[in-house]
């Protein structure tokens, strides 16, 4: 198989680190799972291999998603903003039913909701991410 051409990588307005946001948006239900960042290289290797692949801040180097918790992202469409300053993924959320993108062992990141000025857990723990770590921390 021949590698993309990667031209379109240079319509992305990268910021001042040479990052774009990611919202991560599943297929079936619309919901979004979670946000996160992507270099030059994790947004050529998620369109290359049809799996996501983040850029950890933190870290500083790629995160291939799901490598430690095994809960990987397939990659169906890839989708750029009108202003080409933020990416969608259409994934399919891998390794549980329903598929868990939260290192909190949750469905989605955005499982907090704003009640009467508080902010409430209001979405299930789907496994102990002390199950999902061999360490008990990390992103999935």
């Amino acid at each position: 198989m021949s590698a993309l051409p990667v031209s379109w990588l240079n319509d992305v307005r990268w910021d001042e680190h040479g990052l774009v946001p990611v919202i991560a948006q599943e297929l079936g239900s619309g919901d979004v799972v979670m946000f996160a960042w992507m270099n030059r290289e994790a947004l050529q290797k998620t369109a290359e291999l049809g799996r996501a692949v983040y850029f950890s801040r933190s870290r500083k180097k790629l995160w291939f998603k799901g490598e430690e918790s095994g809960h990987e992202q397939t990659v169906h469409e890839i989708r750029l903003d009108c202003d080409n300053d933020v990416v969608l993924l259409k994934i399919t959320q891998q390794g549980h039913e329903p598929g868990i993108a939260c290192h909190t062992g949750r469905h989605s990141c955005f499982f907090q909701k704003l009640e009467n000025g508080v902010w409430t857990a209001v979405d299930p723990v789907l496994k102990d991410p002390s199950e999902i770590y061999a360490s008990g921390n990390g992103h999935v």
